[in-house]
């Protein structure tokens, strides 16, 4: 076995082991098989390292008509169209796009005075560049709170659990100019845009992928400025063009992981520089990431998940989708 065939054994044996389960049984089994089948991972292996994690592999093999059958039939569909699989994925990039993220985001926004410039990075389509357009439902041991945009509920409702004896500080808020930086940013109004995003939701995760229809339709009717590429110069250029009479928040959430180690750092240096160093940046990252941090963050005695952070000081756990919160510190070495 060479090395990008163990490397991709490897790497589908961690994702049926560690990331799977309780997400996708389907995912689960199918990357169980792929860690044990050695013709498929030979085929995998054909693809650039960067374009065959697990999860964009199995949604461009649904998105080619593989569907979603047991293991056998599933790697019969690879081994027969195993040259348009792999030349799909050497073209796509996980987008996922996950407004519910805004659930876990809105804590981090609640302390930074309006009105507000969003700026993201990692935007694919923007669907978490309107957090003022949904409803909140956040509910734990210590409380509910509703929150709904000022004309009413949204179509896009974000449920969320709270975790501990803290409620997040939520408000709704002011945001007047929205923008985003992807290497292949999508247009949230486009029917293959839909297609792509809802195909990355993974099989048995109910709600998402009518969240991310409805989300679409909503940055569709209102479209936030969308540019192509990375780097410092494209984010210092885009960040120029916000009004001045606003606070510049960049945010980045889940993008990091997908930057190599030292692009992070050059990244976030980029970020605490823009705006003159006045930009506010909002993140949510695992807590061993990047060294981003105000405070060094003990990963042992770290509760779970993702860590929301506002300008490098943590505010509290949350799922790296959206789907919990645990206010307050934790983890301070």
């Amino acid at each position: 076995m060479d090395a990008d065939t163990a490397a991709v054994a490897e790497r589908f044996a961690r994702f049926a082991r560690d990331e799977a389960p309780g997400r996708s049984e389907r995912y689960a089994q199918w990357a169980a098989g792929v860690a044990a089948d050695v013709a498929v991972q030979r085929v995998l292996a054909r693809i650039p390292a960067r374009h065959r994690q697990p999860p964009l592999l199995f949604a461009v093999a649904r998105l080619l008509g593989s569907g979603e059958p047991p293991y056998p039939q599933w790697r019969d569909w690879v081994l027969a169209h195993a040259d348009a699989l792999v030349a799909e994925c050497a073209r796509r990039s996980l987008q996922t796009n996950e407004p519910l993220r805004c659930a876990a985001l809105l804590p981090a926004l609640a302390l930074i005075d309006g009105p507000i410039a969003l700026l993201e990075i990692g935007a694919s389509a923007g669907l978490c560049l309107y957090p003022d357009r949904y409803s909140y439902r956040y509910r734990g041991g210590a409380g509910q709170i509703a929150l709904d945009p000022p004309d009413g509920p949204s179509p896009v409702v974000l449920d969320c659990d709270v975790r501990g004896e803290r409620m997040p500080p939520v408000t709704r808020p002011e945001i007047v100019w929205r923008a985003g930086i992807d290497l292949a940013p999508l247009d949230p109004a486009a029917a293959e845009t839909e297609a792509w995003l809802t195909g990355l939701v993974w099989p048995g995760e109910d709600g998402r992928r009518e969240r991310v229809a409805a989300a679409l339709r909503i940055a569709a009717a209102d479209p936030p400025v969308l540019r192509a590429g990375g780097g410092a110069a494209l984010l210092m250029e885009v960040a120029a063009s916000a009004p001045h009479d606003a606070t510049l928040v960049v945010q980045t959430p889940g993008v990091l992981a997908h930057i190599p180690w030292a692009g992070r750092h050059e990244l976030i240096a980029g970020i605490r520089a823009v705006a003159g160093g006045a930009a506010r940046w909002i993140t949510l990252d695992h807590p061993t990431l990047h060294e981003g941090w105000a405070h060094p963050i003990d990963a042992d005695a770290w509760p779970g998940g993702f860590a929301l952070a506002l300008d490098g000081e943590v505010l509290a756990a949350a799922d790296p989708l959206g789907g919990w919160i645990a206010p307050g510190e934790a983890g301070r070495a």
